[in-house]
């Protein structure tokens, strides 16, 4: 029995170390080097959710939205460990889908990699459409017209080479991380010589004594996860890079590890910050706490600097959704769960037709919203915030099943493994259920739980009708 174990167990290495080299070979050029890798984790975690969304959040919570981004921040850290240990046994592009491929089955590669697809198309639209409207605050110019030039250039340089899109994301990135780290400095030399604007000293006093550190209960609190979470949504594009670092078994890990840090200074760093500098009351949904803080300060080139950094936010959103899709849609088309037609690449091993076929879907849904601006295309992009949460689910699914088989000896021990695992990675699935419950409470984000049997039904049926067509696909054969 000990030798059948030890047999199963050198079949597992043979066999992973085997998948790793055929993943080395994808056709990807490895242009991403540790700066651009570290750069694009960090900035992954920074998007207009927590520029803009914060706004709304603190109205809800008040500064016990500090603690909802802390706990959430540490089930973030648990899924990219979770992340980490399986992309360590296997460093693969469009890692997701494969992931869910090998430890679920066929039907969950086919359903996480389409719907991971579409999430970040959704995202790419409304992120070019509110850049758009960004540029607006400067140029008296047509916000179609604006869309379609981002669109464009940031096409060109997803297919140009990884390597420029790996660098445009690093500017993007230090653009956020440089705004943050300022914004925090300045509220900390505000509150060290006691600043007082119209009667109001900062102080740090006001995160408890306007109605306590819960202002509107634990339940405040809870409601405002949807939107602490759809904030973070993207962390995890690291693992999609996977195929194209230069090293991924240094490097990942590392990004990875700088994840505890990087949501202690910018989130939670920052909010305590801007919350002991003006009360929270004072802030109004529709507002950047950003803008606001800068308002307080009587810093009047603050709301150019927020446009600013929003504009740059989300144009790294939508760099990164170009070009995740088009792998994406790649890894799909290898295992014939999609056209054939997606797997072609560049002379420089970027997707030629699945980012070609991502970014006309991206211009198409900028003249939707241009055409419908009202709730139904609002509804959509709350999708997005279930779609997006659906990699994280599969991702925590994929590590347990494979720390399982590993202990077992059926797989090679990752050199990465998540700390406490299996159990943090239950208690982070135990969140995020708890997260799409609170989306059914509230009524403006429960229509996305509507959309999704929709889109369930409608990958169910193209499943079964290609595994129809193609019955001797081993894509669709159970592992």
């Amino acid at each position: 029995m000990t030798s059948a174990k030890v047999d199963k167990g050198q079949a597992g290495r043979e066999a992973g170390a085997a998948a790793h080299d055929a993943t080395s070979s994808e056709g990807y050029q490895r242009g991403l080097g540790a700066r651009q890798i570290q750069m694009i984790a960090i900035g992954g975690a920074i998007g207009t959710g927590l520029f803009l969304g914060a706004g709304k959040a603190i109205a809800k919570a008040g500064p016990s939205l500090i603690l909802a981004y802390a706990v959430a921040g540490l089930v973030i850290f648990f899924i990219m460990r979770a992340l980490g240990e399986l992309l360590m046994y296997r460093p693969v592009s469009g890692s997701f889908s494969e992931y869910a491929r090998e430890f679920v089955g066929p039907f969950a590669g086919f359903v996480t990699g389409w719907t991971y697809w579409l999430f970040w198309v959704v995202t790419g639209i409304t992120e070019v459409t509110a850049a758009a409207q960004y540029m607006t605050y400067w140029f008296d110019i047509a916000q179609w017209v604006s869309a379609l030039i981002f669109t464009i250039i940031l096409y060109a340089v997803n297919l140009i080479s990884v390597k420029l899109f790996g660098e445009l994301e690093f500017w993007f990135s230090m653009v956020k991380v440089t705004a943050i780290i300022g914004m925090i400095l300045i509220c900390a030399g505000i509150l060290t010589l006691g600043f007082s604007d119209a009667g109001d000293t900062a102080s740090v006093t006001h995160l408890w004594s306007d109605g306590g550190f819960f202002p509107h209960g634990l339940s405040g609190t809870l409601m405002t996860l949807q939107i602490v979470m759809f904030a973070f949504l993207a962390v995890e594009l690291v693992g999609v890079t996977a195929g194209e670092s230069k090293d991924p078994k240094t490097v990942l890990p590392k990004a990875i590890n700088t994840v505890p840090w990087r949501i202690a200074v910018f989130y939670v760093g920052a909010l305590i910050m801007i919350l002991s500098v003006v009360p929270w009351t004072e802030f109004q949904p529709g507002i950047s706490p950003f803008v606001a803080a800068f308002q307080k300060m009587g810093l009047g080139v603050g709301a150019a600097i927020v446009n600013f950094v929003v504009l740059t936010a989300a144009l790294s959103s939508c760099n990164s959704g170009m070009y995740s899709t088009g792998r994406m849609l790649r890894d799909l088309a290898l295992n014939g769960q999609g056209p054939k037609f997606f797997t072609k690449l560049t002379k420089s091993g970027t997707p030629l037709i699945g980012t070609t076929f991502s970014a006309a879907l991206m211009l198409v849904g900028v003249w939707i919203n241009y055409q419908w601006p009202g709730d139904a295309f609002n509804y959509v992009v709350s999708f997005a915030t279930i779609s997006g949460m659906w990699a994280w689910i599969m991702i925590l699914v994929c590590q347990i099943r494979y720390r399982f088989r590993a202990d077992r000896g059926e797989l090679p021990q990752s050199t990465f493994r998540a700390p406490g695992a299996p159990y943090t990675s239950v208690f982070a699935l135990a969140f995020i259920g708890m997260v799409i419950v609170m989306m059914a409470v509230d009524k403006d984000a429960r229509i996305s739980l509507y959309c999704a049997p929709l889109w369930a039904l409608i990958l169910g049926v193209s499943y079964l009708v290609l595994k129809a067509r193609n019955p001797e696909n081993k894509a669709f054969a159970k592992r």
